[in-house]
């Protein structure tokens, strides 16, 4: 998996259906999952001081009631910790509570990992297995496994610098290698891109920061360049070439910066002239991506063909 993006295709469809998957939480969701949780957990702390027989036992009843209790205890601290932390962070920011960010998208992410050690912990104690005492026995086990598994506890290191910086973002149109799209989810393993032909691609964590990424969100432009060949017979001036394509651009003209069209002659041969056209987007936008270069490639063709039957 080291250093190799997985690429799956799916439907169009698919993915605007399965979008939630991809986005940060809502905030007022987690509380109202929180505050159930403190429900629960007051019941269960009651119980512990008016029922002390029902904890005390060896049965599978209070184990499970031992287990549930301690998991909770730890799982409402560590809520608690997030929200104060994403609250503070949101209102320092002015950040609205749907809006997705890789600061929240890390602290959920280490939150869920705490989570589970906890909840791991609790299930060793429903099976009445010492946690401590485990853990003691089994470090040089642990020891051995993490070498093993190094490059997984890079990509979850290296994962967790991506969320905290503000280099990559959510919904970022960034370029890695061969693979270009919008970042639709950070994990601790991959960054996850939606490709231009509505692919999604997986990335590994370390890749993105070992690799060079043109990120064209950030710098709020997109550059599209298109190269070509025409024979030389088939060329009256580079003038009217230029009067072609800036003629099927006009109903773009809004989304096309002043002053950034150019067309170049980048080589010239016996048998062709190598031409490459090139202009700027304000914003990364696939859709109109997509209608632009699919205009330009047409005439460039229809271009070639008119030109060769006259």
């Amino acid at each position: 998996m080291e250093g190799k993006a997985k690429q799956n295709t799916v439907k169009p469809t698919a993915v605007k259906n399965n979008t939630t998957r991809y986005v940060v939480e809502k905030e007022p969701r987690k509380r109202f999952v929180f505050l159930i949780k403190i429900i629960l957990l007051g019941a269960l702390v009651v119980l512990s001081e008016t029922q002390k027989e029902w904890f005390d036992s060896t049965t599978l009843f209070s184990r499970s009631l031992r287990a549930l209790l301690i998991f909770l205890e730890a799982n409402v601290l560590i809520s608690l910790t997030r929200i104060l932390t994403v609250y503070y962070y949101m209102n320092k920011n002015g950040l609205s509570e749907t809006k997705n960010n890789n600061f929240i998208l890390g602290i959920n992410r280490i939150a869920s990992v705490i989570n589970a050690i906890f909840g791991i912990a609790a299930v060793l104690i429903f099976f009445k297995v010492d946690p401590l005492g485990l853990l003691a026995s089994i470090s040089i086990f642990a020891a051995a496994l993490a070498i093993l598994s190094k490059d997984y506890i890079s990509n979850m290191i290296n994962g967790l610098i991506i969320m905290f910086s503000d280099q990559l973002s959510l919904n970022d149109h960034i370029k890695v290698g061969d693979h270009k799209g919008k970042i639709i989810d950070v994990t601790l393993i991959n960054v996850i891109i939606l490709n231009e032909d509505d692919d999604i691609v997986y990335i590994p964590n370390t890749t993105i920061l070992n690799s060079n990424i043109l990120n064209h969100s950030k710098q709020n432009i997109k550059k599209l360049n298109f190269e070509f060949e025409l024979e030389p017979k088939k060329i009256t001036s580079i003038e009217a070439i230029e009067v072609v394509f800036k003629e099927i651009l006009k109903p773009f003209s809004s989304n096309i910066l002043d002053n950034s069209f150019s067309l170049k002659v980048m080589e010239v041969k016996k048998d062709y002239v190598k031409f490459k056209l090139q202009f700027l987007l304000p914003k990364a936008d696939q859709k109109d991506e997509k209608k632009i270069k699919r205009l330009i490639n047409a005439n460039i063709i229809s271009l070639a063909s008119e030109k060769g039957s006259s």
